[in-house]
């Protein structure tokens, strides 16, 4: 009797220490998970800053697009250049642009060569192709590209545009509100002087805007060979040569009416002189035989 009653308190014993032990287990890991789901939003203040700011440096910079001002220089050496100035001709208008100079020089005794220097306007995003095409030309010796960046020049006469537009509705405004005709005329020399200068910034801003838009290019030619010029025909040499000797016929002509001129208005002196040299030599036969004839005279006696 008292081993039965014993055994099953020591049951319970072991049920009720068993049942004890699943409960702590399951607290223990319940506040491991809470935790654990917990810790992202429990972080401290310096890791979160630090995941801030390397999500902030790892979004893109948006950069407004550079306004550059370009210009292009290039010489080729080619076979002929009034073809190659055709073949230019020909490139400008595939690409757009347009012809703002040309400068031709013939050949000369200090200058054998043939040269030109053509300057040309072409759209902003069609240079290269363009200097590519003028590079397969002739022979390249040089090729330069220069820009300038004119943004702030940009953003400068756009904000100080908006300004005036601005200063001049206002004025528009006190002007319609004003009532005597000496504030009427000031407030309107006032609105004149503001237009013209919105006249002039808007000129410079659109003459701005369209050298941004269009790039110059210089391109000089020179020819590979010295160029000779044709020979004239028979008929034109024959010509010539009857021009030039009437010409010097005439200048001749000219220079002996000019010394006959001279001659008679000097002709007073001219008979003076002559007369002199008469009358010398006259002298001189009456007078020469007496004196060889003295002293022979003289001798003999």
């Amino acid at each position: 009797m008292y081993a039965s009653t014993k055994l099953p308190r020591t049951f319970a014993l072991f049920i009720s220490a068993l049942l004890g032990g699943v409960i702590f287990t399951s607290c223990a890991s319940s506040h491991q998970s809470a935790n654990q789901a917990l810790s992202p939003i429990a972080a401290p203040a310096p890791a979160r800053e630090n995941n801030l700011s390397q999500k902030v440096e790892a979004a893109p910079i948006a950069r407004s697009r550079p306004q550059l001002i370009k210009k292009a220089a290039i010489s080729l050496t080619v076979n002929s250049v009034d073809r190659t100035i055709d073949a230019v001709s020909q490139i400008i208008n595939q690409q757009q642009g347009d012809l703002i100079g040309l400068k031709q020089q013939q050949p000369k005794n200090d200058n054998p060569r043939y040269t030109a220097t053509i300057q040309l306007r072409i759209p902003e995003n069609r240079l290269e192709p363009t200097l590519e095409q003028l590079a397969k030309l002739g022979t390249l010796e040089s090729r330069n590209i220069t820009a300038e960046d004119v943004g702030d020049r940009l953003v400068d006469f756009q904000a100080r545009l908006t300004n005036l537009q601005k200063t001049e509705a206002n004025l528009q405004k006190i002007m319609d509100r004003a009532g005597s005709v000496r504030d009427v005329l000031s407030v309107a020399q006032e609105l004149s002087n503001v237009r013209q200068t919105i006249e002039q910034i808007d000129a410079q801003l659109k003459s701005l805007q369209n050298q941004v838009a269009y790039s110059t290019i210089t391109l000089n030619l020179e020819a590979a060979v010295s160029s000779t010029s044709p020979q004239p025909a028979l008929g034109l040499q024959v010509q010539e040569t009857w021009n030039n000797s009437t010409h010097s016929l005439r200048a001749f002509s000219v220079g002996l009416l000019k010394l006959g001129i001279w001659l008679i208005v000097y002709s007073p002196y001219l008979l003076i002189f002559v007369a002199l040299i008469y009358g010398f030599k006259r002298w001189r036969r009456t007078h020469l035989p007496r004196l060889t004839q003295t002293p022979e005279s003289t001798s003999s006696d």
